[in-house]
């Protein structure tokens, strides 16, 4: 057909939709790739590119495991747990993934449980203790902290006030 795209017009596509990707955010080779496959350029096109960014460092899993475990300690306050779990659903080799969460210890852990419980219950002041209770365990277990660490903040909580 003399209107499809030759090869090398499908090579500058992919790399301008990677390079605008990634001017955007950090992904993964995985994310690319899913959104390289959504916008229809050939597998072994694809994977060229994704070659070739990979080896000039554009694209690096490693860094953005890290990047990504520090960001969702920080700013979502979220367990170990569930930060390897959405890792793992983004593409991160395990290996990358396992190191980039090795930098979480028990102890950050529990501080980062405890201060974001914090905030949440000062937030949740104003209902009934056992409302207040109930929401406050139902937060912390959707960010993937264990019972029992839940349950020590919650009676840490309720003993300060």
């Amino acid at each position: 057909m003399p209107n499809e795209p030759t090869d090398e017009k499908l090579e500058q596509r992919a790399k301008n939709v990677l390079l605008f990707q990634l001017s955007r955010s950090m992904k993964t080779r995985h994310q690319l790739a899913t959104i390289l496959k959504k916008r229809e350029i050939p597998e072994d096109i694809a994977n060229s590119v994704l070659d070739r960014f990979t080896e000039a460092q554009l694209i690096d899993d490693a860094a953005f495991a890290r990047a990504f475990v520090n960001s969702r300690i920080a700013v979502s306050g979220k367990s170990k747990s569930v930060i390897a779990r959405e890792l793992k659903q983004k593409g991160v080799s395990a290996q990358d993934a396992e190191q980039a969460l090795s930098s979480i210890d028990a102890e950050l852990e529990d501080q980062t449980a405890y201060s974001v419980a914090k905030k949440r219950y000062q937030q949740l002041s104003t209902l009934e203790p056992e409302v207040r209770r109930r929401r406050l365990m139902g937060f912390l277990m959707r960010r993937g902290f264990s019972s029992q660490l839940t349950a020590r903040i919650l009676r840490d909580l309720e003993h300060s006030e």
